[in-house]
């Protein structure tokens, strides 16, 4: 099996490298590409062109503009990435039979209630980061190609930037921290959700007829605040000198951003665990893996 992996350096493309390898001839590939390949979602030619060159059996794709509040002043390139080029990978998989799987976000919810947001119900999302990820989805789901889209929420890894590395960051320079309460999701772990990807998708290709698009994220829910109460009482825990001596929870509205967040995005995952024969461990459990490689480290 031959699998085509776009953004190879991101928090989830770099998980994706080390479960995809088993299954066969893995070609990762960057925004520089190499080799006269493309693997920038911009240049929409130079990708149909990688494709025809490479004939997959699977194409990965794992890049996408990620900047949510960027992407109101933005919107133009966010539709590029995270819209048209899906819509061409879509395309390209179509004409060689080839699988694509391709990653969506909870911000396509507006957000509302307090239920577990199922793949079926309507979305409305708040954003132009959503509207584009929502019809990037769209656009591979009516293009008629083998695919599985995985919806997730609030990822993080042991590389790069995310979320609790910024506690810890801010932890060691302040002695209060403001954090948002009333936004409701699930961290969840770029090596989850590649170990995930690599299952399902050898499931997939012996049973064609689980294509479709799932939720895919941790077990549990946590608020923002309680996420980085959890972050800072474990580093301390195992050794961590922090300067904070107290976390204040705020409303989003004390916290305004160029777009807006969703409050409710808790996914529904049982389709995916009932479909692939999973069972999601709770966010704390990759949460507090992280901080142990992280801090230990």
């Amino acid at each position: 099996m031959k699998i085509l992996l776009l953004g190879k350096n991101g928090q989830l493309g770099w998980e994706l490298q080390r479960a995809l390898s088993p299954l066969g001839e893995l070609i990762a590939l960057d925004r520089l590409g190499k080799n006269g390949l493309c693997g920038d979602l911009t240049d929409l030619e130079g990708l149909c062109n990688t494709i025809a060159t490479l004939k997959p059996d699977v194409i990965i794709n794992a890049a996408a503009y990620t900047a949510v509040d960027k992407a109101e002043s933005e919107p133009r390139l966010a539709q590029l990435i995270n819209t048209e080029a899906p819509q061409v990978l879509a395309q390209e998989a179509l004409k060689i039979g080839a699988w694509l799987l391709h990653y969506s976000t909870d911000y396509v919810f507006d957000g509302s209630g307090n239920r577990a947001w199922c793949e079926s119900d309507a979305t409305g999302p708040l954003s132009h980061y959503g509207q584009s990820k929502l019809a990037g989805e769209q656009a591979i789901q009516n293009s008629g190609c083998k695919h599985l889209i995985f919806r997730t929420s609030w990822v993080y890894s042991s590389r790069g930037n995310n979320f609790a590395k910024t506690m810890l960051r801010l932890a060691s320079e302040r002695k209060m921290l403001f954090v948002i309460h009333d936004q409701i999701g699930a961290p969840t772990s770029a090596a989850l959700l590649a170990d995930c990807t690599a299952h399902a998708l050898q499931r997939a290709i012996c049973d064609p007829q689980l294509a479709g698009l799932y939720h895919l994220a941790a077990s549990g829910q946590t608020t923002w605040y309680e996420y980085a109460s959890l972050v800072i009482e474990h580093a301390q825990a195992i050794g961590k000198e922090l300067m904070v001596t107290d976390i204040k929870p705020i409303s989003t509205l004390e916290y305004p951003t160029p777009a807006k967040r969703p409050l409710n995005s808790k996914l529904n995952t049982t389709k995916f665990c009932n479909s692939f024969g999973l069972v999601l461990p709770e966010w704390q459990k990759g949460v507090i893996r992280m901080l142990d490689e992280t801090i230990k480290n």
